[in-house]
């Protein structure tokens, strides 16, 4: 095991799994908001009396887990200096929010507690690092990665919200995807602005997640294609060729019966019935947010692999193979954002 780096026990947030985790404050930030979080949303379901949380006695004994879970994480953020009752208030506010929202609500009053809980956050790192004069651009660049992260979120899980009668921002509000997509960029282009106010020891981790990580997910969510700056976007799939020789023969015998029902709908036809879409095993947005913003904090999102802050999908970091940001496309000089491919080196091959 690399060090600096420990096995983690079991846990209920990795759905009881080890895990080699990093050692040092970022780390213990990041499980200090996970420990509160966690607890918030138990109670949230004990208050719901969701599923087997609706009998007394499994409801009182998730209420003591809540509880224990509360007070670890409330003692560890008060070692760091931090105040875990921001991120319970937020947490709360939220749902008050969601309540009252409607047609015509603007949609960042939804977004607001989100918001100020990854802005308190991403504040905090500065203090832990000794760097207190960085606090207020952190703080920005938090506030509007909350503000990422919560449309995002809104925006993948639409079409299955309406499908199942659950709440979305975007429906909820009648935000058009149009708008929310002028909002994300809007705060990716706050993101760089903030960072630059910031002083690094080295910033070529902050680049790589912020700004090239960042465009990417709003590219996935928007199903759109670009550079990882700034760029032409092309909706994936909507042009060319398909795979392999157009004009080569088709596989198996080209005479034989065709196999299955011949008069039956072509498979990803028109008439065909879209692959059922994986169980979604997702954080909360706010718990996601921060878990982000740890494992920012400390290394792993970008020198090794790691779980999806919010749908725990196993993924690698983007270091490991960091010099494909510009195949493909031709964005040296055309970003205007002083990025890697315009000469501030990330430490790219670009």
């Amino acid at each position: 095991m690399p060090a600096g780096r420990r096995t983690a026990g079991p846990c209920p947030l990795r759905a009881m799994r080890t895990a080699p985790v990093a050692m040092g404050e970022g780390a213990r930030l990041a499980a200090a908001v996970s420990l509160v979080l966690a607890s918030a949303k138990v109670r949230d379901h004990v208050a719901d009396r969701d599923g087997l949380l609706a009998r007394r006695p499994v409801a009182a004994a998730a209420r003591r887990v809540a509880a224990g879970w509360d007070r670890a994480g409330a003692r560890t953020g008060a070692a760091l200096g931090f105040d875990t009752a921001l991120l319970v208030d937020a947490v709360d506010r939220q749902t008050g929010i969601e309540t009252l929202a409607g047609p015509g609500t603007p949609l960042l009053t939804v977004t607001e507690p989100t918001e100020t809980a990854t802005a308190a956050a991403f504040a905090h790192t500065a203090v832990l690092a000794g760097k207190p004069q960085n606090a207020a651009p952190l703080a920005e660049a938090g506030r509007l990665f909350g503000r990422l992260a919560h449309l995002l979120d809104a925006v993948e899980d639409r079409e299955a919200d309406a499908a199942s009668g659950a709440w979305n921002p975007l429906t909820v509000t009648g935000t058009s995807l149009t708008e929310a997509r002028r909002l994300c960029d809007d705060a990716l282009h706050g993101v760089r602005l903030a960072l630059r106010d910031v002083e690094f020891t080295d910033g070529q981790l902050v680049h790589v997640l912020l700004a090239h990580e960042l465009r990417r997910s709003v590219d996935r969510a928007f199903g759109t294609s670009s550079c990882s700056h700034q760029g032409l976007e092309v909706p994936e799939g909507s042009f060319g060729p398909p795979p392999g020789n157009p004009y080569g023969p088709t596989p198996g015998n080209p005479y034989g019966p065709t196999p299955g029902n011949p008069y039956g709908p072509t498979p990803g036809g028109p008439a065909a019935p879209p692959p059922p879409r994986p169980p979604r095993d997702r954080r909360g947005l706010i718990a996601g947010c921060l878990v982000w913003a740890g494992l920012a904090c400390t290394c792993q999102m970008c020198c090794g692999s790691y779980e999806d802050p919010w749908s725990r999908e196993r993924r690698e970091a983007p270091c490991q193979d960091c010099g494909d940001c510009c195949e493909a496309c031709n964005c040296c000089g055309q970003c205007g954002e002083g990025c890697c491919c315009c000469g501030d080196s990330c430490g790219c091959d670009c």
